[in-house]
């Protein structure tokens, strides 16, 4: 396969991950900049993690769609698999709305379409993201309001007669078909979808507590209200929406293409300005000073973390 040093200069590094580096690299014929994923194959000896990067990859190579980030090119070596992504330099969604202080509800309701729009293509395709929250929504640019859905690490690739049943994902955006250690499908995606309409609107989750237990109660029971004085203004369509995706039983939670065509997301929200920067200024910082918990234990209700 042709050598990846032959085609792309490495800039600096973006981050790292567990047995990666993401570097800034760019093109040395057409100088056209891109972000490397360079996976250390030697690293990633466990068979879990083999197969996760092998379901990653297929994924990556699967999916096209201007709302999720896309593989441009992918070299293997004996030691090391590259692969050359699109560049999304405008950071994660949630800090951006911070930055600018305020925006509408329509504003919101934009972001969820697109949101929902990269979701329905997946499911459309077989694939299950699993673990949708603020970390991987991202801006394509710094002047760009494209969203851009990010890290298939936990996806998943649906078969026709499997249901998944191995519990993963991040505590707040969990659906609690995967809490209740029962088997599950792509329905866990439009719970998070719930969750993070939510954030988008008031500036804290729906389900909130001093512990992981009692977040993790609330979720099983879909114990969250629309509290006054940050709901006041908020449109019932909106409201109805949530209500629709935040559903216990996943069979009656809405699926992607039935959420596209609520009227909150076909005719948009309303023009009214949500003041929710302090808020989600500090639900921010909460969860960035957090480590990043994953529930990984199968069959498990609450991980001892």
């Amino acid at each position: 396969m042709t050598d990846f040093a032959s085609h792309w200069e490495i800039k600096k590094e973006l981050g790292k991950g567990a047995f990666s580096i993401v570097y800034l690299v760019v093109n040395k014929k057409t100088k056209e900049q891109a972000a490397a994923k360079i996976i250390d194959k030697k690293q990633a000896t466990e068979e879990a993690d083999a197969k996760r990067l092998k379901t990653e990859v297929e994924i990556l190579k699967k999916v096209k769609h201007p709302n999720i980030v896309g593989l441009k090119e992918m070299y293997d070596s004996q030691d090391k698999l590259y692969l050359v992504m699109e560049l999304v330099s405008g950071g994660e969604l949630f800090d951006k709305i911070v930055e600018k202080g305020q925006y509408s509800e329509k504003d919101a309701s934009v972001i969820v379409r697109k949101i929902l729009s990269a979701v329905d293509y997946l499911h459309s395709q077989g694939i299950v993201h699993r673990d949708l929250k603020p970390e991987n929504l991202l801006l394509l640019n710094t002047n760009d309001t494209e969203v851009m859905l990010s890290d298939f690490g936990l996806s998943k690739i649906m078969g026709e007669d499997t249901m998944m049943q191995t519990a993963c994902g991040t505590p707040y955006y969990v659906a609690p078909e995967v809490l209740n250690a029962l088997p599950y499908d792509k329905e866990v995606d439009l719970w998070s979808v719930g969750v993070i309409s939510y954030l988008l609107l008031c500036g804290f989750p729906p389900f909130y507590g001093d512990s992981l237990q009692e977040v993790f109660e609330q979720i099983m029971k879909a114990d969250f209200d629309f509290p006054a004085p940050y709901w006041s203004s908020i449109s019932p369509d909106a409201k109805d929406l949530i209500s629709k995706l935040l559903v216990v039983d996943a069979h009656k939670r809405l699926t992607a293409g039935q959420a596209l065509k609520h009227p909150w997301i076909a005719k948009g929200g309303s023009e009214t300005k949500l003041n929710i920067h302090s808020d989600l200024l500090k639900y921010n910082n909460i969860r960035k000073s957090q480590s990043q918990i994953k529930v990984e234990k199968k069959r498990q209700i609450f991980p001892t973390f």
